[in-house]
């Protein structure tokens, strides 16, 4: 993980090992592990994003739960737009549930307003929300987040799941853009 790799059109550069990643993956699940072992949460996993993320972590907990999918458009390129669109929704879920929503990275917070606005409907007990990435110069919501795998700043990052107009996901890998 030492050199620069080439996206479309846009240059990237090595930012946060595999390791450390797995490291935040490990402390995350060991807390939710205790906050969640005798509630049969609904975990929602908001796509594309978080499917590495959540596949790791998913694997670590050790409680019953059920798993849903969102899929959520707020990015074009780089660029964060202003409006979330709602791709796919979830197949009706119970109501009066614990819901954990696992995302790849908050950064505004207007998708992660969206999803909370869109589970409201499934009179939830609560709402948890565990994020990889955590932008924090940039959130401009008042939701708590419960669980942050590692603060980064405002810089635009591949790897892992998160991508530049669909391609890096596979990185298992973080590189941020090249100014």
């Amino acid at each position: 993980m030492n050199e620069k790799i080439k996206i479309l059109d846009k240059y990237f550069k090595p930012y946060i090992p595999h390791a450390k990643i797995e490291n935040a993956v490990n402390q995350m699940a060991s807390k939710i592990n205790a906050d969640f072992q005798d509630k049969n949460p609904l975990c929602v996993s908001i796509l594309n994003g978080s499917f590495m993320f959540a596949s790791d972590i998913l694997k670590k907990f050790k409680f019953p739960l059920q798993l849903e999918f969102l899929k959520l458009s707020s990015y074009s390129g780089t660029v964060q737009e202003k409006e979330v669109k709602q791709l796919i929704g979830m197949h009706s879920p119970e109501r009066n549930r614990h819901i954990l929503i696992l995302e790849d990275i908050v950064d505004t917070g207007n998708t992660l307003e969206k999803i909370i606005q869109s589970l409201q409907e499934f009179e939830p007990l609560d709402i948890k929300i565990a994020t990889l990435f955590f932008k924090p110069g940039c959130y401009k919501k008042s939701y708590s987040i419960d669980y942050v795998g590692l603060e980064i700043g405002n810089e635009f990052i591949v790897g892992y799941g998160l991508d530049y107009n669909g391609y890096g996901r596979n990185l298992a890998d973080i590189y941020v853009v090249c100014e």
